[in-house]
C-alpha cells in the first residue's frame, strides 16, 4: 500500500505542473534564456528543460516520459503543451507531440476519437 501513495503522490505532482505549463498564455517568442526561463523553471520539476525536449529525438522522448513515470493522460496532456508552445517555436515540437500521440493510440489499445482528432490538427497545421 505505500506503494501506492508514492505513486499517486508522484502521479499528483506531474498532473500539477502540466497543468501549470498548460495554464500558460505566455509562449517564447523568440526562444533565448530569458523567454524560456519561466517554462524551463517548471520543466525541471518534471526532470525535463526546453533544450532537452528539443535536442531529444522522437523515441528519446517517448523512452524519457515513461522513465518518469508519466501515465497515459500525462502523456496526452504533455503533449498538449508541446503544440502549444510550438506556435511561435523555431524548432520542430508538433512532430514529437504527434509522435506521443501516436504511441498513445497504439501502446493503450484503446482508440481515442479525442487523440485522433488531435493528431489530425498538428498534421494540418
Amino acid at each position: 500500500m505505500l506503494n501506492k501513495g508514492l505513486k499517486d503522490k508522484e502521479s499528483e505532482r506531474i498532473d500539477n505542473v502540466l497543468k501549470t505549463l498548460l495554464s500558460f498564455v505566455f509562449v517564447p517568442k523568440f526562444w533565448n534564456i530569458e523567454d524560456t526561463s519561466v517554462i524551463d523553471n517548471h520543466l525541471t520539476n518534471l526532470g525535463l528543460t526546453t533544450e532537452v525536449i528539443i535536442t531529444s529525438s522522437q523515441n528519446e522522448l517517448l523512452d524519457l516520459l515513461q522513465r518518469l513515470k508519466f501515465d497515459w493522460s500525462q502523456q496526452e496532456q504533455f503533449a498538449d503543451f508541446l503544440i502549444a508552445i510550438s506556435k511561435e517555436n523555431p524548432f520542430c515540437l508538433v512532430e514529437k507531440a504527434i509522435a506521443i500521440y501516436e504511441n498513445i493510440q497504439k501502446e493503450t489499445k484503446t482508440f481515442s476519437f479525442g487523440i485522433s482528432t488531435k493528431i489530425a490538427l498538428a498534421k494540418a497545421n
